[in-house]
């Protein structure tokens, strides 16, 4: 099998961790079959990256503006049996290909996802970050499997699928993760979220895998380690939560959350407690950041059902 590397990229103030990213995948021990740049609505930089990048095939958006429309273009211009995301600021390891590739040789898996570790701006990991809410920044959490396993979901960044899957189930759809409103104002997410779940309901059958050895890292800036950005983040998954159980019902959008909401949570704050006894003082931090965290996403949810209820009554009307 062979696989088409896209990286969706929409500003020029990312330049340098877009040479980062290409050049990760160009130093992939199982080269790409080809690497394709989307360029999100952004003329100027999409002519500095086809002067940049000869080697690889640098189109433009044709859908809508926004992270879904990117992705879609990127698999309509694909070639390759499968069609691996990587964000454009992170890197991935030499074996990252190799490792997504051999995923798919399991029966059913049309979809496989890999570890994403975070690569804090500040050299080091906030004390008071909990390690399971690294999905906030982008990152492989805590209560995710330690091993190969199957997965509702993989996270859009570190994530390959079959070509032919994505274009059966109509690709990613819009309203649901980062539009280019989103990028300045509410950091939404979940389009890979809808999509895998849909994908799932659509092809039944269809496995989505976890490959912990699919390892890429993930800058983290400044601005994301701090608690207003945490906060922030958590309720705007809530509040794409609620559009995701619009789209493929409550059962199977929020079987994940509960079960990390139920368990893994409750444990991360004892946790913590436990660990400030222990005199990690970082420890009340994490252990009050989880339910923060758990909180605001909840308001989220709430807040963002409710908006949707009240626009379908208004549409009934």
């Amino acid at each position: 099998m062979n696989t088409s590397v896209v990286i969706c990229v929409y500003t020029e103030e990312r330049w340098e961790d877009i040479r980062q990213a290409v050049e990760s995948v160009e130093n992939q021990t199982r080269p790409a079959h080809e690497l394709i740049l989307v360029v999100d609505h952004n003329p100027d930089l999409h002519l500095k990256l086809k002067r940049e990048y000869p080697q690889a095939i640098v189109v433009e958006n044709t859908h809508e503006q926004g992270l879904s429309g990117g992705k879609n273009t990127g698999v309509a211009t694909a070639n390759g049996e499968i069609v691996a995301f990587l964000d454009d600021d992170a890197v991935a390891d030499p074996g990252w290909l190799e490792a997504l590739e051999e995923g798919f040789q399991e029966p059913g898996v049309v979809g496989v996802g890999g570890r994403t570790d975070p690569l804090w701006a500040s050299g080091r990991r906030p004390s008071w970050f909990p390690y399971e809410f690294d999905w906030t920044v982008g990152c492989t959490y805590r209560g995710m499997p330690a091993v190969r396993a199957p997965i509702r979901n993989v996270m859009g960044g570190n994530a390959a699928f079959l070509r032919d899957a994505v274009s059966e189930v109509g690709g990613f759809h819009s309203g649901i993760g980062r539009s280019v409103q989103g990028r300045k104002s509410r950091p939404l997410g979940c389009e890979e979220t809808e999509f895998c779940i849909r994908l799932s309901q659509r092809k039944p059958g269809s496995v989505m895998l976890f490959e912990p050895r699919a390892v890429i890292g993930h800058k983290v800036s400044r601005q994301r380690e701090r608690f207003a950005y945490f906060r922030s983040r958590c309720y705007a998954e809530g509040l794409s939560k609620a559009l995701v159980t619009r789209e493929v019902g409550t059962q199977d959008g929020l079987s994940s959350e509960r079960a990390h909401a139920m368990k893994t949570l409750p444990l991360g704050a004892l946790r913590g407690v436990g660990e400030a006894l222990r005199g990690d003082l970082g420890g009340l931090g994490r252990a009050a950041a989880i339910v923060i965290g758990l909180a605001w996403t909840t308001w989220g949810y709430v807040v963002g059902s409710v908006r949707l209820k009240v626009a379908r009554e208004g549409a009934g009307s």
